[in-house]
């Protein structure tokens, strides 16, 4: 199935959970929240909130400086 992560269309598997998507890319040290479409997903439910076709899912990063 196609969805859309940090704005550019990828495919994943049928099934695939928010955590399994995060854990996937290499990223899951530097995620800090997740939203899908437009809602934040907390933490905790990262691993049972299972994706589906043409969300629009975005992970973000703190990032210091100034």
């Amino acid at each position: 199935m196609t969805l859309v992560l940090n704005g550019e269309s990828i495919d994943i598997a049928d099934g695939t959970t928010l955590s399994q998507l995060i854990t996937s890319k290499g990223i899951e040290e530097k995620v800090m929240a997740a939203a899908v479409n437009m809602e934040i997903v907390k933490k905790e439910d990262w691993k049972t909130r299972v994706l589906k076709e043409g969300e629009k899912v975005e992970l973000l990063q703190f990032v210091g400086g100034g």
